[in-house]
């Protein structure tokens, strides 16, 4: 979208997306759908999901380069002179996904972007001398999370800690009670909420209120693309002007982050990895449905433990949350379905957000078009996801007639 606020354009932004798999069928992000390679993403992205900008955390793999590399020589994207690189209606930011585990503590993913492919380059280079494979993605690298920042500072990049509340490989989940115990935080400008958590959530953490909140999808599939995103006010789509917005420096912010209903994340409440009952917060002990000791502790309960603020409390210039049911959550809307609300209404962000219920209707029918416009306005009932597995929605008995 090019939504025009005075000199700034706002702009929706996914900035985790990860790369399945290379053009010659080898693997990058082993969890992820091998279809996803670097051109599939730029495709859906662009043609289907309406998305500005979008991150690649995959693009320190030498495959993954050389497929970019290829596309610019044929004149199919082009390098922006402020960083990154432009594909159709979509905006590509260069990025890499890494583990740290820190001496005594559990291990914790972060995000790492650069500007340009030069510099992407020379970070598979230091990369590769830490790591045991880095074609693949989110490797651990035999390195401090501080040493990391030097560099990243030295390349003119940004680190920014992923999925910080969840219980695997998440800053506060797993690797620490605070982020200066760890980091310096004058150079992590944001930091990305994952799908169990809101603003609301996270600001009962004091020593995030100085930081940009950033909601992303971690795309494993080409359908996950854009679950969660935000609205960016930026001069231009580029690199340098991104940066500038999680500084929120002139003028340049996030305006709204759209994020799942934390419910729907799998990770937001207690529960057994087992037999997946939901739970209290006791995640030591045992199961008391199944027996066994595989308790995921939950992310609101992670952040209850560590809150220091009351809710309700945020810094003036944090931005709306707008709890955001994609497609594939909604009951009754599959493939078929939502490929013949890509034909009519262009982009999954035109269906979620400007396409009316009449509209809507008369594609999906007045109950799937009615749990559109109920997941639009915030009114949906869901049962909470936990254990690895997520939320979902349910029907009223209307729905389901």
């Amino acid at each position: 979208m090019d939504k025009n606020n005075g000199s700034m354009a706002e702009y929706f932004c996914d900035m985790h997306i990860h790369v399945g798999g290379t053009l010659s069928g080898k693997p990058v992000k082993i969890t992820a759908s091998r279809s996803m390679t670097l051109t599939r993403i730029l495709e859906e992205a662009s043609e289907r999901k309406g998305m500005d900008m979008i991150g690649i955390i995959d693009a320190h793999s030498p495959e993954v380069q050389e497929e970019l590399r290829g596309l610019i020589q044929r004149g199919e994207a082009e390098e922006h002179p402020m960083g990154g690189v432009m594909y159709k209606q979509t905006m590509l930011i260069l990025g890499c996904e890494v583990e740290i585990k820190e001496e005594g503590r559990g291990e914790a993913h972060f995000l790492c972007y650069l500007p340009d492919l030069e510099k992407m380059s020379m970070l598979t280079g230091w990369l590769a001398q830490r790591c045991k494979n880095v074609t693949l993605s989110s490797q651990r690298i035999r390195t401090h999370l501080r040493e990391l920042q030097n560099v990243m500072a030295e390349w003119d990049g940004v680190i920014v800690p992923a999925h910080i509340f969840t219980p695997h490989k998440g800053l506060y989940g797993s690797c620490t009670d605070s982020l200066a115990e760890v980091a310096d935080p004058a150079l992590i400008p944001a930091v990305e909420l994952g799908l169990s958590a809101n603003t609301e959530m996270a600001d009962r953490l004091q020593e995030l209120h100085d930081k940009t909140f950033l909601t992303n999808s971690d795309a494993h599939s080409l359908a996950n693309i854009g679950r969660e995103y935000q609205r960016m006010a930026m001069k231009d789509r580029s690199f340098a002007e991104w940066r500038l917005a999680l500084e929120r420096k002139e003028g340049r912010g996030v305006r709204i982050n759209y994020g799942l209903h934390p419910q729907l994340g799998k990770y937001h409440q207690t529960a057994c990895q087992s037999c997946q009952s939901l739970l209290p917060a006791d995640p030591e002990g045992r199961c008391p449905q199944c027996g066994f000791k595989r308790v995921v502790r939950g992310v609101s309960s992670r952040i209850e433990q560590l809150a220091d603020a009351p809710p309700g409390i945020h810094p003036p210039f944090r931005p709306p949350y707008v709890e955001q049911v994609p497609l594939e959550f909604i009951p009754g809307v599959g493939p078929k379905l939502k490929e013949k609300l890509y034909q009519h209404f262009g982009t999954e962000m035109s269906i979620l957000h400007r396409t009316s219920f009449d509209e809507l209707a008369h594609v999906t029918g007045e109950r799937v078009a009615e749990l559109i416009v109920q997941a639009r306005e915030g009114r949906l009932a869901m049962k909470a996801g936990g254990a690895g597995t997520y939320g979902k929605i349910i029907a009223s008995p209307r729905d389901k007639a």
